[in-house]
């Protein structure tokens, strides 16, 4: 435990981001899912709205930090190919 005030706040702090950051990732990991089980169906119109809600919840964590530049490009770049692979 920290003993000096500042080191409290902090560790406070730390607790409310860690908490929007997960809850940022899981929004993600949960519309990339949503994503590939529309691909896996074969459902191409629906695995293209789909894309477009993955991409634009990969594009808020890299706003908010909680992904990197290139790994939200790579990210999005993996699921335009998948959709390509959908007949």
């Amino acid at each position: 435990m920290p003993n000096i005030k500042s080191a409290v706040k902090r560790v406070k702090v730390i607790e409310k981001k860690t908490l929007r950051n997960d809850m940022i990732k899981s929004g993600y990991k949960t519309a990339v899912k949503k994503f590939e089980k529309a691909v896996t169906d074969g459902n191409k119109e629906q695995a293209q709205t789909l894309l477009s809600s993955a991409t634009k919840k990969i594009d808020q964590a890299y706003s908010k930090n909680v992904l990197k530049k290139n790994t939200a490009a790579r990210k999005k770049s993996a699921l335009a190919k998948k959709l390509n692979t959908v007949k």
